[in-house]
């Protein structure tokens, strides 16, 4: 009789037997298909807050009821980071788990806003294109517009569009130029150095009106509205494994030490929206926001693991005496999640309403 426990015996089976392997290849994805995600999530006011909590998002609003009234919500809601990271957790097991690099995610909205905890979450993914990368014969490069859905209405409550790079079953002949597929092209190393602006503009404060001051201040001049966050948050246990994995977040990097041991990271590595929404956290602990408006041009450029510290920078585009309510006008942010090392880690678009001081 077999005694299967026996470490030899059982070792030689494992080398032998098949694996069930989890998540799709390139060629499981064809333009038009729509995957409907099994797993849902209800958001939870312990899930929410435990979000915020770990990411530095300490808004009142979504923490206090008085503070909720006080800016026209019923109860503290669902934060737009919670909800956005919760709409991306539940797709990996379909779209991304089998590995491949995050290039980036766009036009990420929030059309019900705003969203109350109880809420049950359902998920759908739209295969939206299918490219062979030039460089990388072993992947293909598939965009996704994904709809995050009250269960029980069918109101979207999220939706983004999503790129990723994915393992094939097959390579393919490349063309061998390293450009890239997704419109981007290669950063040449400039030969005058960093093209930056003689000067750079800090707001006095957190209002609307302070970004239009800044932002006047700077006009015509060599000059920017930039300025970096003073608060870091160096990952742990909680921030790399445990809060993807509250959003049903299957992808091998955030949880599997062993299986990332002979990765270029050597170890578990961060959740892309963690560490963008803890830089969104120390952004928005310097202004008085309104309203999340929505998120453009997000990319990811090198993992952040276990011991990194992630800081934020923020360099303000415009600002428009137009929102939702007169209590706000609209600032649109281009922030960048950087390491201890300088080295950024995260940049995107940010439009949010920002609370006038006048009211």
């Amino acid at each position: 009789m077999t005694e299967w426990t026996d470490p030899d015996t059982f070792a030689q089976a494992l080398e032998q037997v098949e694996i069930k392997e989890k998540g799709n290849c390139f060629e499981d994805f064809e333009e038009g298909d729509v995957i409907e995600h099994d797993p849902g999530l209800t958001l939870t006011q312990f899930g929410n807050e435990q979000w915020m909590g770990q990411t530095l998002n300490h808004d009142p609003a979504y923490w206090r009821t008085d503070a909720a009234e006080e800016r026209g919500f019923d109860e503290p809601p669902v934060h737009p980071d919670y909800l956005t990271a919760a709409t991306l957790g539940i797709t990996v097991e379909d779209l991304s788990e089998k590995g491949g690099y995050f290039l980036g995610r766009t036009d990420v909205r929030f059309p019900t806003a705003p969203v109350y905890t109880g809420t049950e979450l359902h998920v759908e993914s739209e295969v939206v294109n299918c490219a062979t990368s030039s460089s990388r014969p072993n992947y293909g490069i598939v965009s996704w517009r994904t709809r995050g859905k009250d269960a029980e209405t069918g109101e979207v409550l999220c939706s983004y569009e999503r790129t990723n790079m994915i393992p094939r079953r097959e390579p393919v002949a490349t063309d061998g130029s390293g450009k890239r597929t997704d419109g981007g092209t290669t950063t040449a190393e400039a030969d005058d150095g960093p093209d930056l602006p003689e000067e750079f503009v800090t707001p006095e404060g957190g209002y609307f009106e302070d970004f239009v001051d800044a932002l006047e201040e700077a006009k015509d001049r060599d000059a920017a509205v930039a300025y970096r966050h003073e608060r870091g948050r160096t990952q742990d246990d909680v921030t790399v494994a445990s809060l993807p994995l509250s959003t049903l977040n299957t992808a091998k990097q955030h949880h599997n030490v062993d299986e990332m041991a002979d990765s270029p990271s050597g170890n578990i590595v961060t959740y892309g929206d963690v560490t963008r929404s803890t830089a969104l956290g120390h952004a928005r602990s310097d202004e008085r926001t309104w309203r999340e408006v929505g998120f453009d041009d997000e990319s990811f450029h090198t993992f952040v693991a276990v011991g990194d510290t992630v800081y934020a920078f923020t360099r303000v585009i415009e600002a428009e005496n137009d929102a939702s309510s007169d209590e706000a006008g609209t600032v649109t942010f281009e922030h960048i999640a950087f390491n201890q090392n300088d080295e950024p880690v995260y940049s995107g678009t940010r439009t949010a309403e920002i609370r006038k001081r006048s009211n």
